[in-house]
């Protein structure tokens, strides 16, 4: 089997990936937790602080269309999304977490990039705010072992 033999630990080292990160800024205290907790850990798993390149756009449905742009670089070996999209009292909720989710994906697919997807959709604040820390490292950890899974593979 390929890559049987290859432990954890170093599918989650990064010392040797560039990393970018979508944030959106849309439940702006929930998506700094979220930015806080996951480059915090992508620094501890090792990736530079200068090979993290970490924009910001309004909300969940621009995200893709910014991965899209640094996908088409052909810089990084994973990009991570970062949002929050708490359920409202109209269809609004559905449509965006929806439409961004698919968007994440298609980015992905399409330019054969991992993509950690932590754009939290949650029923209410509390929800968000329990998610925020271990969503951003389990994106930061997600990248990391998917941009060397990927290098392994190709």
């Amino acid at each position: 089997m390929f890559g049987a033999n290859k432990g954890t630990a170093d599918q989650l080292d990064g010392s040797k990936l560039h990393i970018g990160i979508v944030q959106a800024r849309f439940n702006e205290d929930i998506t700094n937790a979220l930015a806080a907790a996951c480059r915090a850990e992508l620094l501890r798993l090792g990736v530079q602080e200068d090979r993290i390149q970490h924009v910001f756009v309004p909300g969940a449905l621009e995200v893709p269309l910014a991965l899209q742009a640094m996908a088409d670089r052909d810089e990084f070996d994973a990009l991570i999304a970062l949002g929050c999209i708490i359920r409202g009292e109209t269809y609004h909720f559905e449509l965006v977490a929806n439409e961004s989710g698919a968007g994440v994906t298609r980015v992905g697919l399409d330019y054969q990039i991992p993509i950690a997807n932590a754009i939290l959709t949650t029923e209410n604040l509390e929800q968000a705010i329990a998610r925020q820390t271990e969503k951003g490292q389990d994106a930061a950890r997600v990248a990391v072992e998917m941009a060397n899974l990927l290098g392994e593979l190709s």
